[in-house]
């Protein structure tokens, strides 16, 4: 790479001087996201994946030119916007350029006839929410970050909400982006309302996490806000007893607003009640009234006959008024030694009980507190959501129990066969392990990139690239 001094000097040329950032402190806090591990390295101030200069563009219009002179003189770029990933997506491994792309001004318009909103991929998540809900719609996508994210980075993440059973993931609710290419092409990309003509090329870049192509805008699916929903708290016997509502409902077809599954270790933090000993369900239905009476009768029938008991609304109403608050893990990271992190999963119907197992076989030993939660459900299988936490000698202690705590996790999933990330993507967490996960599938995300990406720029060290 050349004298940065060099490329800083381009850069300002190319792109508003004012937005070439180079300032010791500023490389400093863009050396971190919000994953636990790089939390408890900011307090340390070790600084490991440090950029050499961030561009704060305002305008799509710039990234082109960042690139072409990335290109040219073999620098990485990673992009970033609001960097709430919780795996180190937009943290650079080899230096480089950060293209921060969160001041780029928001812009929105919506099609209520198509039943879609088009968005500047720089968009808050939660404030493009609550401008729909103005208008009485809904994205339908509720990620618990949903107000610290961007919808281009839920594109670029292969981010779900927890209202997937009902709306499905972000693959499920992408109509259409618009990318720009390493090499400098605008691409766009859609099927409206379906496209048979040759593969779905979205698909490319969904999840990709920022490695073939900058996600500058998005149009999604809305749906109607103003619709009838009930909620419903169940107690049930034990976790297959619960596993195996969730899948019966998925094979007949049912589509609940939410469904969260509660272990009793968890049930136990979610209720705030140590006494209670039982794993927990959470049901939730959304829409026209007659269909909500037949979807809550189903599931009360098939919750009944795997001897679930009702405790009523009351626990899933306080859980939806505080389902975006990350306060617990935050305030355990703050604490000298102190140490949290979430690691989410998934596999089939037949596997998810012994990996559920396993994982907690394997993980009780390294936290104090073991937690875990199925929500999102198919028909084939579900996810599993770990929540691990914990307190160690001190900071670098707790770095070296979350760094435990991923290679035991992984090598458990990889010895089941396990998908290896649900929702939070890989990132620096996963991509030591995304060769073994993708297996011989990893050659097309490889010839991919050297064909979007022939120099090589763009987020290098992700996804085993």
């Amino acid at each position: 790479m050349p004298e940065i001094s060099e490329v800083v000097a381009e850069l300002r040329s190319i792109v508003s001087p004012s937005a070439v950032l180079t300032d010791d402190d500023i490389l400093d806090a863009y050396s971190h996201d919000t994953w636990p591990l790089s939390t408890k390295q900011a307090g340390l101030g070790i600084h490991e994946t440090r950029p050499d200069v961030v561009v704060r563009i305002e305008s799509f219009d710039d990234a082109a030119a960042v690139f072409a002179l990335a290109s040219t003189r073999s620098i990485p770029v990673t992009i970033r916007a609001l960097a709430s990933s919780v795996t180190g997506q937009p943290l650079p491994v080899q230096g480089g350029i950060i293209l921060d792309v969160s001041a780029v001004p928001a812009q929105y318009s919506v099609n209520r006839t198509n039943m879609t909103v088009t968005a500047t991929a720089s968009f808050n998540g939660g404030e493009l929410e609550r401008l729909l809900e103005e208008e009485r719609l809904t994205l339908g996508h509720s990620p618990q970050s949903l107000h610290r994210s961007t919808v281009g980075g839920w594109v670029s993440t292969l981010a779900t909400g927890q209202f997937s059973s009902k709306y499905g993931g972000i693959e499920d609710l992408l109509v259409g982006c618009t990318v720009i290419l390493a090499t400098g092409e605008t691409v766009e990309l859609k099927a409206n309302p379906r496209a048979a003509m040759g593969p779905d090329l979205r698909q490319v870049f969904i999840g990709a996490e920022g490695t073939l192509g900058l996600v500058t805008s998005v149009t999604l699916k809305v749906f109607r806000h103003d619709l009838p929903t009930e909620l419903e708290a169940f107690s049930m016997p034990d976790v297959q007893s619960g596993l195996d509502v969730l899948r019966e409902q998925s094979i007949l077809g049912l589509s609940p607003f939410l469904l969260r599954f509660y272990d009793n270790f968890e049930a136990r933090h979610v209720l705030g009640d140590e006494e209670f000993s039982t794993p927990l369900l959470f049901i939730g239905v959304r829409g026209p009234q007659e269909m909500i009476d037949a979807e809550l009768a189903i599931l009360r029938r098939l919750i009944a006959e795997r001897g679930g008991e009702s405790i009523g609304s009351a626990p899933v109403e306080r859980w939806m008024a505080n389902r975006f608050d990350f306060s617990s893990v935050e305030n355990r990271l703050a604490e000298n030694g102190g140490f949290a992190e979430t690691i989410e999963v998934a596999h089939n119907w037949d596997g998810i009980v012994p990996l559920y197992e396993d994982l907690r076989r394997a993980l009780s030993p390294l936290a104090e507190d073991v937690y875990s939660h199925w929500s999102h459900v198919y028909p084939q299988g579900t996810s599993l959501y770990v929540i691990l936490k914990g307190h160690a000698e001190d900071d670098p202690a707790a770095i070296a129990a979350i760094q435990t705590m991923w290679s035991t996790a992984m090598d458990v999933c990889l010895e089941h066969g396990a998908e290896l990330s649900h929702h939070h993507g890989g990132g620096l967490a996963r991509s030591p392990y995304s060769r073994a996960s993708l297996g011989s599938a990893h050659i097309v995300l490889q010839k991919l990139k050297a064909a979007l990406d022939p120099a090589g720029i763009l987020n290098p060290g992700k996804l085993g690239l």
